[in-house]
């Protein structure tokens, strides 16, 4: 596929695709051209509806036509939190270094099951980048926890009343966003006076694996997911458990994600500046000398894979993504050319020598593993939970690419 050339517009927009250098505290120059919170064209009209996501778990869409840029958020900026009480599900606070954007209280879930099956799950929820999209109420992402966030109002592989669920009587670690860094970053950014952000997900992420280490210290088998923002750092994750569980088979399920690429402007500017991905770079042998710029989405499935060899890669995409075709289109790739840049970053992967599992579905749905739909979808005669089931049973299953994708 053609790339178009990345404007200064373009490199503030594709957030989901960072990863890169920084660690420190920063304040944005608004001044200076070619930043993340600058652009070189002319202003363009901003316009921010609000929606309630509670129906749909997911992250935030953002659509562009001609010099206007329409933003939906999500409703969920409060900066108070009330725990939920479950029967399934026990909440763990985070400890001190934890904390949610906006400086709130960050905590995640664990369901305690089988003890030898343990599923690390990175929930969804939007991402950040200047002062604008970072912004405590009005934002393109969770700067703290909610109660619709619990696990109890999920479906999907959360509903463990279905028989059919294949995860039904596994243990979880729930780890919720609210960092705006798809799990990756630990910075402290001031965007403008009076908007600091606490870019803290690796750091919050990693307390909770180090939990799951502790309260699973037997674990046989161990399952990374997310969905959304939360597939992104899914490998990364898959890598860190590996070393956690030397003899555990380590699987990767990775929803919706599929098509974001990695680029300099990218990996350094929003993930080097503003999130502060250089600390989720593994001490691994494989990473010896590698750049923060080459620490993109795309480098932590080949690090991670050649890392670890023993993970197995799945990922599940929606051909035209609704979510991802926004951010796709503003990254300079055609809409109508999703299910082309999902396949050209696993052709990437592959090339790389680490193999991954495919579900590319027809349609412009977003996310799978959340909701009912993963119970009924079918695409060219392989029913999803099927694919799935297989997936997780340790078999090695075939691609499954929809061939009348719109």
């Amino acid at each position: 596929m053609r790339l178009r050339k990345y404007t200064a517009l373009i490199v503030t927009v594709l957030l989901l695709a960072a990863a890169a250098c920084g660690g420190t505290t920063t304040t944005v120059d608004t001044t200076t051209t070619g930043t993340a919170d600058t652009t070189t064209s002319a202003t363009p009209v901003t316009t921010t509806t609000t929606v309630d996501d509670t129906a749909t778990p997911d992250d935030t869409t953002t659509a562009a036509v001609a010099d206007t840029i329409t933003t939906t958020t999500v409703d969920d900026t409060a900066t108070t939190t009330q725990k939920l009480i479950s029967a399934e599900w026990e909440t763990v606070p985070g400890d001190d270094s934890c904390a949610c954007a906006d400086g709130s209280e960050f905590f995640y879930h664990i369901r305690e099951q089988n003890p030898a099956e343990v599923v690390f799950y990175l929930g969804p929820g939007g991402a950040c980048f200047n002062s604008a999209t970072c912004d405590f109420e009005n934002g393109t992402y969770r700067s703290s926890i909610l109660d619709k966030h619990h696990p109890d109002n999920y479906g999907g592989i959360f509903d463990f009343d279905n028989p059919a669920n294949p995860l039904k009587d596994h243990s979880f670690v729930y780890v919720p966003y609210c960092t705006g860094d798809v799990h990756l970053g630990d910075n402290t950014k001031n965007y403008s006076d009076g908007l600091q952000v606490r870019h803290n997900g690796y750091v919050n992420a990693s307390v909770a694996m180090e939990t799951m280490k502790k309260r699973f210290p037997e674990a046989e088998h161990v399952v990374v997911a997310g969905s959304s923002a939360g597939s992104a750092a899914t490998p990364l994750y898959a890598g860190i458990a590996a070393d956690m569980f030397p003899e555990a088979a380590i699987t990767v399920i990775s929803d919706a994600s599929g098509s974001y690429p990695s680029t300099l402007v990218v990996n350094t500017i929003i993930g080097g500046q503003n999130w502060g991905t250089a600390s989720s770079i593994q001490d691994w042998p494989v990473n010896a000398g590698i750049a923060t710029a080459e620490w993109g989405l795309v480098e932590i499935y080949i690090q991670a894979g050649k890392h670890a060899p023993r993970i197995r890669f799945a990922r599940f995409n929606h051909a035209f993504d609704i979510q991802q075709q926004t951010f796709t289109a503003l990254a300079g790739f055609k809409a109508d050319e999703l299910d082309q840049a999902i396949t050209q970053n696993g052709e990437t992967i592959e090339d790389a020598g680490v193999n991954i599992m495919d579900y590319l579905a027809s349609g412009e749905e977003h996310t799978i593993l959340d909701h009912a739909g993963m119970y009924t979808l079918e695409t060219e005669g392989v029913p999803f939970l099927s694919w799935l089931t297989d997936i997780l049973k340790g078999e090695t299953v075939d691609d499954v690419i929809c061939q009348s994708c719109t």
